[in-house]
């Protein structure tokens, strides 16, 4: 099946939106094709405030107005417990929010942007997704992640090669609680690393250290600025580390 078909059978959506690439070329080809839309935003304690952000701007570059809703995970005991299958709690209370409020609009249709490369053996969240009768069009059309990209340069998406972006409560290991400082902490450490030039890294926590991943062409730049980054991260974390198995690409 090809996108314009599926809007065809299904010509009123809404899509919850996260301005990822995937959701962004599926918010994109719903505008092209479908006959109406609505997109949905949830913000939580997981979105640190650049993603929001960008997010925002995306969908306005691309016409559809957004309706962010918030919704408070960390009221929720099963995901700050925060176990191995944390992604299956977070993102059923996620879509239940979105398609509560999407039916309540008129729009009973709900799509989300997984694609054909997402392998649903290793992620939890999909089980939630198909709980709740959620569709993933780019999978169904069999989209992958690189098909994803492509069609999204040749629509002029800035999203096109935006790196993947998981919420920031993946940086504290399964097992040990989230709580509201740690979000906090992680959120000011990588937003300083982006105002230095990273891309694509993370800082997750080691007991009460900071182990920061980087892309290999990055370590220079980690170098250049190492002072800088030891002043401010040592503020909030107990050591400061660099993970010498690089990200892969």
């Amino acid at each position: 099946m090809q996108l314009t078909a599926f809007f065809r059978e299904h010509p009123k959506v809404a899509i919850a939106f996260s301005g990822g690439t995937d959701s962004s070329f599926l918010l994109y080809a719903a505008k092209r094709d479908a006959k109406e839309v609505r997109a949905y935003y949830v913000q939580t304690a997981f979105q640190p405030r650049f993603e929001t952000e960008e997010a925002l701007r995306t969908a306005e570059m691309i016409g559809v107005p957004v309706s962010v809703l918030s919704v408070d995970v960390l009221a929720d005991s099963f995901v700050t417990s925060n176990p191995s299958n944390r992604c299956y709690f977070c993102k059923k209370r996620l879509f239940e929010a979105i398609r509560e409020k999407a039916e309540s609009g008129g729009f009973p249709t709900l799509l989300d942007g997984t694609n054909a490369s997402d392998d649903a053996g290793d992620r939890p969240g999909m089980k939630a997704l198909e709980e709740l009768s959620v569709i993933s069009p780019l999978r169904l059309c069999g989209l992958t992640k690189d098909a994803i990209r492509s069609l999204s340069k040749e629509a002029g998406l800035p999203t096109w090669n935006k790196p993947a972006y998981s919420c920031l409560a993946t940086r504290i290991p399964a097992g040990e609680l989230i709580t509201a400082e740690k979000l906090r902490t992680t959120e000011t450490a990588e937003s300083f690393l982006l105002s230095l030039g990273f891309s694509d890294f993370r800082v997750r926590f080691l007991g009460g250290a900071a182990r920061i991943q980087i892309r290999e062409e990055q370590i220079p730049l980690f170098m250049e600025n190492r002072e800088k980054i030891l002043a401010k991260l040592k503020r909030e974390y107990s050591a400061v580390l660099l993970d010498l198995e690089v990200r892969p690409r």
